[in-house]
């Protein structure tokens, strides 16, 4: 994937980050007299150079390290992950305190870099449409069908951008030229992106290929039927009509095998660790991935997420970290002291070096000292050991840590190799099981308790899983939210989750208490492009 890519940056990158840069608030294209399309797109090859392109952008705002882009705001402003101050470190002219506490504004740096990022990821899927449309299949080799498929394969890609930037600012233009002038497009309702949302997805979806092992890191019926199912299931929340039954026969098709799978997949994992090893390339669950690969020259980067340096000598790695994300007090205590996800998804406790029982030593408040991980926000060497702490009460070992992605040793032959993984199955059975439930009132049937037992089973030992597991009476609405955040945490999914669920703005966790501020549930669309752009239409509350 990665050289198929590299040729088409250099022409992709100069057709479209202009209009990326200016946020699809100045769509005109600067004309490149010195590139010749004729040159290019003559061959299959050339096509899916051109194609993947706006693949090695999307990860600059997706994935886990993602620092001002959709993962930071979706997760920070959550309940689960904060960026605390931790003594000289971390504070970043409060940016993370305004996260947590709900207090950002129309002026905040990462958001405006987040508008550009995903914006810029537009531009590129519109200016590879463009160019590709144009190819006769015929006269370069290819079949006509899989000239379509990659047609249709960058259209729902582009739909999925809108997805997802409409989840964070609501109300947006839509836009899907390049070369038409015009300076400032129109503000388009939420109802009315939805609307674009939804009919791109309904039309090119089942153009798509079915996923195999050829089409991974790309987007194949499984990606878009996942991603109508995440448009489905929260339609009653973006536009006012629920969409339950739509929303379940987008599971189904991938549920029963009708839109492909990997190494015999679909199919659910049957432990925690297959789908985030660094051999998940092909793992059953995966529906749709980031194709990182340290051998290819593009692996995923964890700086977010891990602590400081001494965390080589924990895992035997070659990175260490920001020590900057960190899961707060009550995310932790959210899972049961038995449940196996607490135990090999994050970090807790004493550290020690790879293989031995020789303790890692701190270097800031714990400087000589063991480091031992404790689930407290507080400032325990200066003798604080009760009170619940605070955002700016963080010290070096504050709060558990991301373990979820094994990457291996320095000395595995697949050390760092970890896909990302966007979509993957059990994500949709908890989308059906919510799905049926919010049909029937909130009401769990056998059928729900079934699709989230499925999944929790791996979590518990063969002992306890008899008390573990949900029935129909205990498998409530709130206990489901509860269950996706244990399943899902670190995955870039908790904000969407709350909103859904009316959590966001209600409730109070940790060190946040509840605004009741509904006009929170959308980003304020930043000021600089409020000003750059006359139409762009401002939410309500900023």
């Amino acid at each position: 994937m990665k050289r198929l890519i590299k040729k088409s940056l250099y022409i992709s990158f100069l057709s479209t980050c202009l209009i990326g840069i200016q946020s699809c608030t100045k769509l005109d294209e600067n004309p490149y007299s010195e590139i010749r399309e004729d040159q290019f797109l003559n061959n299959r090859r050339e096509v899916l150079q051109e194609a993947l392109r706006p693949f090695t952008h999307m990860q600059a705002w997706l994935g886990l390290n993602s620092s001002d882009g959709y993962y930071y705001h979706n997760e920070l402003s959550a309940d689960q992950l904060a960026w605390p101050q931790k003594g000289r470190h971390g504070y970043d002219a409060g940016d993370h305190f305004r996260q947590h506490y709900h207090t950002w504004t129309d002026n905040e740096s990462r958001m405006r870099q987040c508008w550009i990022l995903m914006w810029t990821g537009v531009g590129y899927v519109n200016n590879a449409i463009k160019n590709i449309e144009t190819v006769n299949a015929t006269e370069i080799g290819m079949e006509q069908e899989e000239l379509t498929a990659i047609i249709a394969e960058l259209k729902v890609l582009r739909a999925y951008h809108y997805m997802k930037i409409m989840d964070l600012w609501g109300n947006v233009p839509v836009w899907t030229e390049i070369e038409a002038d015009i300076t400032n497009p129109e503000t388009k309702s939420r109802a009315e992106v939805f609307e674009f949302v939804k009919t791109e997805l309904e039309t090119y979806v089942p153009q798509l290929f079915p996923l195999s092992s050829e089409l991974i890191g790309r987007v194949s019926k499984t990606a878009g039927y996942a991603m109508l199912a995440e448009l489905y299931l929260n339609a009653e929340k973006w536009t006012g009509t629920p969409m339950w039954d739509e929303c379940i026969g987008a599971c189904d098709k991938i549920i029963n095998g009708e839109a492909g799978g990997l190494n015999g997949g679909p199919k659910l994992a049957s432990d925690l660790l297959e789908t985030f090893s660094n051999r998940n390339q092909q793992a059953t669950e995966n529906l749709f991935q980031f194709a990182y690969s340290r051998k290819g020259g593009f692996s995923m980067a964890l700086d977010m997420h891990m602590g400081y340096d001494y965390m080589k000598e924990v895992l035997k790695v070659g990175y260490g970290g920001w020590n900057a994300t960190v899961v707060i007090p009550t995310a932790f205590n959210a899972y049961a002291e038995n449940d196996l996800r607490k135990k090999t998804w994050f970090l807790f406790g004493p550290q020690y070096k790879y293989g031995t029982n020789t303790p890692v030593l701190g270097t800031e408040e714990y400087n000589g000292k063991p480091y031992v991980i404790v689930n407290s926000i507080r400032r325990e060497s200066e003798g604080d050991k009760t009170s619940e702490g605070g955002m700016a009460q963080g010290e070096e070992n504050s709060g558990a840590r991301f373990n979820k992605y094994k990457t291996g040793t320095l000395d595995d032959e697949n050390y760092l190799e970890n896909h990302f993984i966007i979509y993957r199955l059990t994500e949709i059975y908890f989308d059906k099981a919510e799905a049926i439930m919010r049909k029937s009132g909130g009401v769990a049937n056998q059928e729900v308790v079934n699709l989230i037992n499925e999944s929790r089973k791996r979590s518990f030992s063969a002992e306890d899983w008899p008390a573990a597991q949900y029935n129909t009476a205990t498998l409530t609405l709130d206990e489901l939210l509860a269950e996706r955040g244990r399943e899902f945490i670190f995955e870039g999914k908790r904000r969407t989750d709350l909103i859904r669920f009316g959590k966001f703005t209600t409730t109070s966790w940790w060190d946040h208490q509840a605004s009741n501020d509904p006009n929170k549930e959308l980003f304020a669309i930043p000021n600089t492009q409020m000003a750059i752009n006359p139409n762009l239409k401002q939410n309500p509350g900023y």
